[in-house]
C-alpha cells in the first residue's frame, strides 16, 4: 500500500491501480542474446549478470555506472553486504570487461563510488580503460560523525575506451552569481548583466558544489536509498554523448539515467533486477514526456545550487501541471 503524502512532499510512488501497468512496459528477457532494437528506450528487468553476453556488442555510446558501493545496504530487499578491498575489487572485476563490451570504441565510461570504494575503480578503470578524470561531487546531506570528518563527498571515475571520444565542453557550463562584478570602460567584462542579478558563464571544472540530493519536496525524488541527482546525470550525458545517442545504465535502480538521457534527447537502455525499483523507472519516464525540466538546469546552462531564476521558477510551475495530468 502507499502511504498518503503530505502535500508538500512530492516523492514519486506507485499506487496499486498503476503497478500493472507499469510492469507492462517493462522488459523481461528470455533470449540467449538481446537486439539493438528489442533493448533501446527499454527498462530491463532481469539480473545484470544474468544477461551481460547477451547484450549487443558496442552499442552504446555513454556507460553510467552506478553499483552498489562497499557498504552494507538494503535495496527494497535485496541486500549487499560490505567486503574488504581486495573481494570488493574481485567483485568488480568479475563484471567491468563485460559490460564495457557494450562501450562503443569512441565511447566514454563514467563509475561512480564513494571515499572507500574509490581505490578499486580507479585500478579497474586503469586496467581496462584510458583514465580521464576524477569528478567530486558534494553532497549537501550525510550523517554528522563524532569521531571523524563527516562524508560529503563522491567520487565519479571517467575513462574512454580511446583517444579519439566525444566531449561537449560547451553544453555543461556553470552560470555563477558574480559577487564582485569588474567593469571595463563602464561595461561588464566577462559577465552579464540580467533582471535576477549578475552572472558569469563558466568552464566546468571536476569539482561539483551545485549539486542537490532529491529530497522530498522535489519532484524527481523516490524512495531509493541511492537515487542519484538529475543534475549530475544530466552533466554526465551533456558532456559524453551527442544528440541521440545511447546511453546505457547497468544498475539502473529508479530510473534515473535513462529518465534524464529521455528528457535531454538521448536514447537509453537500462538494466535493474528489482522489479518495483523499475516500475518507478517507466513512472518516471511517461512523467518525463510531458516533463523535460532538470531541477537546476535552465536555458542551456547550469545554475548554483539554491540560485532562483525566471527560468526555474517557471520550470517548477509546468512540472507540477505535468504531475497532476500524467494518469488523469
Amino acid at each position: 500500500m502507499v502511504k498518503e503524502k503530505a502535500p508538500r512532499n512530492r516523492t514519486i510512488r506507485i499506487p496499486e491501480d498503476e503497478y500493472d501497468i507499469l510492469k507492462k512496459r517493462l522488459l523481461f528477457p528470455k533470449k540467449s542474446s538481446l537486439t539493438l532494437p528489442e533493448i533501446i528506450n527499454k527498462t530491463i528487468c532481469t539480473d545484470i549478470f544474468s544477461i551481460l553476453d547477451s547484450l549487443p556488442h558496442e552499442f552504446a555510446d555513454l556507460l553510467i555506472i552506478d553499483p552498489p558501493y562497499n557498504l552494507d545496504k538494503d535495496f527494497n530487499g535485496l541486500k549487499f553486504s560490505k567486503m574488504d578491498d581486495i573481494a570488493y575489487l574481485e567483485y568488480v572485476t568479475a563484471w567491468f570487461p563485460r559490460i564495457l563490451k557494450a562501450l562503443k570504441p569512441n565511447g566514454s565510461v563514467y563509475i561512480c563510488g564513494d571515499w572507500k570504494s574509490t581505490f578499486c575503480l580507479y585500478q579497474i578503470m586503469r586496467d581496462y580503460t584510458i583514465v580521464r578524470n576524477r569528478i567530486i561531487w558534494q553532497r549537501e546531506k550525510g550523517r554528522g560523525a563524532k569521531a571523524n570528518w563527516k562524508n560529503v563527498t563522491e567520487d565519479i571515475w571517467y575513462g574512454t575506451k580511446s583517444d579519439d571520444y566525444y566531449f561537449n565542453a560547451d553544453a555543461v557550463k556553470q552560470k555563477r552569481k558574480v559577487i564582485a562584478p569588474y567593469r571595463e570602460n563602464g561595461q561588464p567584462k566577462d559577465w552579464q548583466e540580467t533582471e535576477d542579478g549578475n552572472f558569469r558563464l563558466t568552464s566546468p571544472g571536476n569539482f561539483w558544489d551545485d549539486i542537490s540530493i532529491p529530497y522530498w519536496s522535489m519532484p524527481e525524488n523516490t524512495d531509493h536509498p541511492a537515487q542519484k541527482p538529475e543534475k549530475l546525470v544530466a552533466k554526465l550525458i551533456l558532456a559524453s554523448c551527442a544528440p541521440d545517442g545511447i546511453v546505457f545504465d547497468p544498475f539502473l535502480g529508479s530510473g534515473t539515467s535513462s529518465v534524464v538521457a529521455k528528457k535531454l534527447g538521448r536514447r537509453y537502455a537500462g538494466v535493474e533486477i528489482n522489479e518495483e525499483y523499475c516500475c518507478l523507472a517507466e513512472k518516471r519516464l511517461l512523467l518525463a514526456e510531458n516533463d523535460s525540466v532538470i531541477q537546476g538546469y535552465a536555458s542551456g546552462v547550469f545554475w548554483e545550487r539554491n540560485t532562483q531564476s525566471i527560468q526555474i521558477r517557471e520550470a517548477k510551475k509546468h512540472t507540477q501541471k505535468a504531475d497532476m495530468e500524467l494518469f488523469s
